[in-house]
């Protein structure tokens, strides 16, 4: 697991462990279970979600029960092996301190200065949904956007005509670098196509390895120098080239949409018609519809439309009547990574098999 640097408003830590904004969780659709538990031990493995889960009906309601404002959700407070999650039943929230401790008033809000934490995650808090699941699509060029893609430089010739490369041969690019010294290296595919509209929004691809600068194109010259730092599959002349990405931290807190969402399952990963839990979908929403990082949606099958058996027929009896069906709820869909027009999100509950076209929409 790579290590991760980012900084943490102690501020709003503080406030998200005083929970002192939160009141009772007034919407049915986010209310505690029944057979909730006291407490929760936080253990090496266990995921934002799956605590949420242990309390909630739907575990994206954890911002409204911690009393979580817009910020906090980007830049929550980690949560740490060894700490306790406990439900305070009488104010319906959760916390970190225990109901009723001290003197039985709300904690205080500490103002402590930021600071950078950097370590490991295996040591360090506890992941939203699981990493290992979603680790490639945070940081490998698997959907390439059109301008991005059409903007990409390019391998132009290899040392020696060769036809496939691998670590160490030299290659030679021709494109603008925008700067950059590393670049992951990626053999673009089929078309994403909005299933809405037919408009193509981005373009699979397949990641290869990655290259590094030797030397830029001098003056004369139309190509720059690299070579092969890595390679995970055959890389070869006309591969495209991305300026490797930073960093991604990965701890993000489940939450409803800030704005209403109305998607459709674009693709499924490696090709496949259906999908189940655990499988990663893309859809055609992004950032420009207000889609982030962390949210939930939920997924629905099209409601069928069936015969009337008891309808009065149509004019001269030529058209069956017919009733249309409501669209059914069957699943959830987690959201990690966003573009401009298209996401990410890993399926996270499915009672029966996703396919390319169902509805992701935000939660009801």
């Amino acid at each position: 697991m790579k290590n991760f640097s980012t900084v943490v408003t102690r501020a709003a830590a503080a406030a998200l462990v005083a929970c002192v904004v939160a009141g009772p969780v007034q919407a049915a659709e986010c209310s505690f279970k029944a057979n909730a538990p006291d407490q929760h031990r936080v253990v090496k493995g266990d995921t934002l979600w799956d605590i949420s889960g242990a309390f909630l009906e739907h575990p994206w309601c954890w911002p409204q029960v911690w009393g979580m404002n817009r910020e906090e959700i980007r830049n929550p407070h980690w949560i740490y092996p060894g700490q306790i999650v406990y439900f305070d039943r009488a104010r319906g929230r959760l916390s970190l301190t225990r109901p009723g401790g001290g003197d039985g008033g709300d904690a205080p809000l500490l103002r402590l200065s930021p600071q950078v934490r950097s370590e490991g995650l295996e040591r360090g808090a506890i992941d939203a949904i699981p990493a290992g699941l979603i680790e490639p699509y945070l940081t490998q060029p698997l959907v390439i956007e059109q301008d991005a893609l059409a903007g990409a430089p390019r391998i132009a010739a290899s040392a020696e005509n060769r036809l496939y490369l691998g670590t160490g041969d030299r290659v030679y690019v021709r494109g603008g670098l925008q700067g950059a010294t590393e670049f992951q290296v990626f053999r673009p595919r089929g078309p994403l196509k909005d299933p809405q509209t037919g408009a193509v929004l981005a373009h699979e691809a397949t990641y290869v390895g990655t290259v590094r600068l030797v030397k830029a194109a001098a003056p004369g010259v139309d190509v720059h120098t690299m070579t092969v730092s890595g390679s995970v599959s055959e890389m070869g002349v006309g591969d495209r080239l991305l300026p490797a990405p930073p960093p991604t931290v990965r701890n993000y807190v489940p939450h409803v949409p800030l704005v209403g969402i109305d998607a459709r399952v674009m693709s499924i990963h490696a090709g496949v018609t259906h999908a189940g839990q655990n499988q990663i979908v893309t859809v055609n929403r992004g950032s420009i519809d207000g889609l982030d990082v962390g949210s939930v949606l939920q997924l629905y099958h099209f409601g069928k439309t069936v015969a009337d058996p008891e309808g009065s027929k149509g004019l001269f009896g030529l058209k069956k009547p017919t009733l249309k069906l409501p669209d059914e709820q069957y699943g959830s869909l987690f959201i990690f990574r966003v573009f401009g027009r298209v996401s990410y999100g890993l399926i996270m509950q499915a009672t029966v098999p996703v396919e390319v076209g169902d509805v992701a929409k935000s939660p009801e």
